[in-house]
């Protein structure tokens, strides 16, 4: 059984704290997220004692990534960090919300934890991302296959990130391509940053030893109409 990194998000407020955990958490269903937010009473802002707790509970032997939102958030964060004892963990300055996504769909991946806190900063708007790019129009050796999304709300956040957790874990290079662009197949922003909706055709392409097993798996997802 893989272990995975955990996330533990840390905020001023519980409720907004605990719907972050819930969105990762639906990217990520075998990920632990956490959410450590208000000062403890019920009220807005941070308590250690439950960013400590938290980090515990999230920490399953790979590491936790801490994410933050404002200002004492982090300084809270570091504090818990320090005081990990042997535990690895690592605060990352990233958008909590995207930062959490993108870091919660690495580390379903079973991405280790280096990876999984560059995945979170790389969601910062700005932030250099090679996930998406225009569309290069010649792949060699590369397998292709066309798709056309059936289900409601296209390549939104859930059917992107059941999509690239379907090949996350092969040894493929998979990029889809929609509107004269391209994104990374294993990136979840990525794919929803193409903005393919309901109806349209997409090109996935496929290169490397599961090349063949990348579209195949596409394909029965698409045909599933992404289990929604």
């Amino acid at each position: 059984m893989t272990t995975r990194v955990g996330l533990v998000l840390v905020s001023h407020s519980r409720r907004l704290a605990e719907g972050v955990a819930e969105l990762a958490a639906q990217m990520a269903p075998d990920v632990v997220v956490v959410a450590a937010g208000g000062d403890g009473d019920g009220g807005l802002g941070t308590d250690y004692a439950t960013v400590t707790g938290a980090v515990v509970e999230a920490d399953a032997g790979a590491g936790v990534v801490v994410l933050y939102d404002l200002g004492s958030a982090r300084m809270v964060a570091d504090m818990a960090a320090e005081d990990a004892e042997d535990r690895q963990v690592v605060v990352v300055d990233a958008p909590i919300v995207e930062g959490a996504v993108a870091a919660a769909v690495s580390a379903q991946g079973g991405a280790g934890l280096a990876v999984v806190a560059q995945a979170a900063v790389g969601a910062a708007p700005g932030a250099p991302n090679p996930a998406v790019r225009p569309s290069l129009r010649l792949v060699t050796n590369a397998s292709r296959l066309d798709v056309v999304l059936t289900n409601e709300v296209g390549l939104h956040a859930r059917p992107s990130a059941l999509l690239a957790r379907t090949v996350a874990e092969l040894d493929a290079d998979v990029v889809v391509r929609f509107g004269g662009e391209e994104a990374d197949a294993k990136s979840v922003l990525a794919l929803m940053g193409l903005g393919a909706p309901e109806g349209a055709r997409i090109e996935v392409v496929a290169s490397g030893k599961d090349a063949d097993e990348a579209l195949r798996r596409v394909e029965e997802l698409a045909e599933r109409g992404f289990d929604e």
